[in-house]
């Protein structure tokens, strides 16, 4: 149990990390991209902002997925995922905590998939907190 705690520590850690990079480039594109000299949206660019801000956000949530997809092909028996797809799609599902049950670890592995749920969940809402800042500061502008 406090190895599978380590290991899902690490990728916590490097999930983050992608989290943390990624949207700190795209703040700083979005700044550069759409806002004028005072900071506020260009006409006609909030909503260019948000399409870019959603793409951007699934993106890194693929590769944080595929994160942990690669630490369970790595770690776990080949029998419980056997291919690259199939742990790929158990990471997408256990990721976005939609748990279709179709496929489940075996005893020994389970906290694993329970620690990345919660990775998921804060990821998630890191990313549903970036995109309504981006909506608010739409709004601020428009108002002006």
């Amino acid at each position: 149990m406090l190895i599978l705690s380590l290991i899902g520590a690490v990728l916590i850690a490097i999930t983050v990390a992608i989290h943390g990079v990624g949207t700190t480039m795209l703040v700083r594109h979005l700044s550069r991209r759409f806002l004028d000299e005072s900071g506020e949206f260009r006409p006609g660019k909030a909503l260019a902002s948000l399409i870019d801000t959603g793409i951007v956000l699934v993106f890194l949530h693929v590769a944080e997925i595929l994160v942990w997809a690669g630490a369970y092909r790595a770690l776990v028996p080949e029998d419980e995922l056997a291919t690259l797809e199939k742990a790929v799609y158990f990471s997408f599902v256990t990721f976005t905590t939609l748990g279709y049950g179709d496929i489940t670890l075996s005893e020994g592995w389970r906290l694993l998939s329970g620690i990345q749920a919660l990775n998921g969940i804060l990821l998630v809402g890191w990313s549903t907190a970036l995109i309504f800042a981006v909506v608010q500061r739409s709004w601020q502008s428009s108002g002006k």
